[in-house]
């Protein structure tokens, strides 16, 4: 790895973690060792980027540094190019569209080396059948999960049986076919993942559900977890 890419990485590093990383963390993670860390991070501070700490208790990066956001490694540009490739072929119309841009966008400001890795990628998103159609407005349920509001859905499980039901939305997955919509059901007073394909009908409530969204996030996480199910 050249020396410039390393300091890079060690920024990256430290971003990413809200805790003390440790220099033989990074020489781990790196590849390297100790003492060139020690040097890259004396030369880091040298130019003024505000990292913390001290050798063995570990560094942190002031939370409001900020640095050119497309300083990008080829590996990191082709796996953002896989991911919006992705969501455009399986994304709702309006995520589909920004995926579409997210990608133009790229392509304009990264330096001219890059381009390759946006314009000829050497991965690409398996051919896939599309979605079954979905029965509500995916990009308002997003906005419903950011807000915090409630969703009233008629659905019709695999049976065909049909119930109605009020829920707190808090995630949108993707399966191969199809969406799932996590909620908490007011119903069942217990998370349930509701085919969107099988609501017949939505309303959007402007009533808010009874905690904050990065709450119930937590409390579907813990369901999943004690499930045994893997989490996005």
């Amino acid at each position: 790895m050249r020396r410039a890419d390393r300091l890079f990485q060690i920024i990256q590093i430290l971003r990413r973690s809200t805790l003390p990383i440790t220099a033989s963390q990074i020489a781990e993670e790196l590849e390297t060792s100790r003492r060139s860390v020690y040097r890259d991070i004396a030369d880091l501070v040298g130019q003024r980027v505000p990292i913390r700490g001290e050798a063995g208790l570990g560094y942190v990066l002031d939370s409001d540094y900020d640095m050119p956001p497309l300083m990008l490694t080829p590996d990191e540009l082709e796996a953002a190019v896989l991911g919006a490739q992705w969501v455009a072929d399986r994304g709702d119309a309006v995520l589909a569209s920004a995926a579409r841009d997210l990608i133009a966008k790229i392509a304009t400001v990264v330096p001219e080396r890059l381009r390759p890795f946006v314009s000829q990628p050497s991965v690409g998103t398996p051919l896939g059948r599309k979605n079954l159609p979905d029965g509500l407005d995916i990009a308002r349920a997003r906005a419903s999960i950011r807000k915090g509001h409630k969703i009233r859905i008629r659905y019709r499980n695999e049976t065909g049986e049909e119930s109605e039901r009020i829920i707190w939305p808090t995630m949108i997955g993707y399966a191969e076919t199809v969406r799932l919509l996590a909620a908490w059901c007011e119903l069942r007073q217990d998370f349930r993942h509701f085919r969107t394909d099988r609501i017949i009908v939505a309303a959007f409530l402007d009533e808010r559900i009874g905690c904050r969204p990065g709450e119930l996030r937590s409390r579907w996480k813990r369901h999943m977890q004690a499930q045994g199910l893997r989490l996005p």
